[in-house]
């Protein structure tokens, strides 16, 4: 029986594809954004994640914690070197609803129940696999794919395209769109602020600008990072010679959403950086437009004609 970790299952996406959208999160990603707005997904297991700001400090956590791991203000991993057994005992405890169990092991019998539940299959008109990064699990995420097709549902994959080709290729023969989220073409930048080098994740676009005829390029504006000119302008014509790529959505940066990094000592990497300004946008998407593709702010219109970030 296939199974593997998801983090949510979340009914009524607007911002994840096409129409309304059941977007399945699973768990684990292969990079370490800068800018990263969940990062309780990252870890591929699953973590008891504390809000600060909801944390009152009052120790009911540690006294509930059978193994005495359990730290006011800290959370968790499930690995055996931190000897945290996932009982949840500490987050039953807690009683400012701080701490919570991110992460759980799902048959993909129980996924597919959790997308078929009453609650909003009739007014969603797909199912998009994000993350994390969806391609971490890859016999996972093609059962749950094959599961859609089998049901009729329009499926898309959210993707950071750091994955083995053959991986990928075997996704996009089970999935009706993908999701590519470029992050930077200058390879030391990228490395800097994800942790891998870009050349597997360029790669792998323009393999699957060969082998799929529907593309939404994702691209994370962060001020200071990937912003300016030379960079947009690179990437706006790398962008332009990928077949398949119906649509650019840039994602404008949001420092409310960003947490820090379980994987970063130094915690929140971007306390500084403010959110891009409208000029920037549209200065911005019409980079891409010179270049002659379709470009939107996710939920804004910027594109040509008729083209909306939710309308194909």
């Amino acid at each position: 029986m296939i199974s593997g970790y998801v983090s949510n299952i979340r009914k009524g996406s607007t911002e994840d594809g096409p129409g309304r959208r059941t977007t399945v999160f699973l768990k684990g990603c292969p990079l370490d954004c800068w800018w990263c707005d969940h990062p309780a997904g990252a870890g591929p297991v699953s973590e008891i994640v504390v809000n600060p700001a909801r944390c009152a400090r009052c120790g009911e956590c540690v006294t509930a914690c059978p193994e005495g791991v359990a730290v006011a203000g800290q959370g968790h991993r499930g690995r055996p070197e931190t000897h945290c057994t996932m009982c949840g005992a500490c987050v039953d405890a807690c009683p400012t609803d701080a701490r919570q169990i991110v992460g759980a092991t799902m048959t993909v019998a129980e996924v597919m129940a959790g997308v078929l539940a009453k609650d909003g299959l009739a007014a969603d008109d797909g199912v998009t696999f994000s993350g994390g990064e969806p391609l971490m699990q890859p016999p996972f995420l093609t059962a749950l794919l094959s599961g859609c097709r089998e049901l009729g549902l329009h499926t898309a994959v959210d993707t950071c395209g750091f994955a083995p080709a053959e991986q990928l290729q075997a996704v996009a023969a089970l999935s009706d769109l993908f999701l590519f989220d470029l992050k930077c073409l200058d390879a030391a930048r990228h490395q800097a602020y994800t942790g891998v080098s870009n050349a597997l994740i360029l790669e792998n676009l323009r393999l699957l600008g060969r082998l799929h005829a529907r593309l939404w390029v994702r691209l994370p504006l962060v001020p200071g990072l990937n912003d300016d000119p030379a960079e947009l302008t690179g990437l706006a014509q790398f962008v332009a010679t990928i077949p398949g790529v119906e649509l650019v959505q840039l994602l404008p940066y949001r420092p409310s959403g960003v947490q820090a990094s379980r994987r970063s000592p130094e915690g929140n990497r971007l306390a500084t950086a403010a959110p891009p300004a409208p000029p920037t946008l549209e200065a911005a998407a019409g980079r891409f437009r010179a270049a002659g593709v379709t470009a939107t702010v996710l939920g804004a219109e910027l594109g040509v004609g008729e083209v909306g970030a939710h309308g194909l």
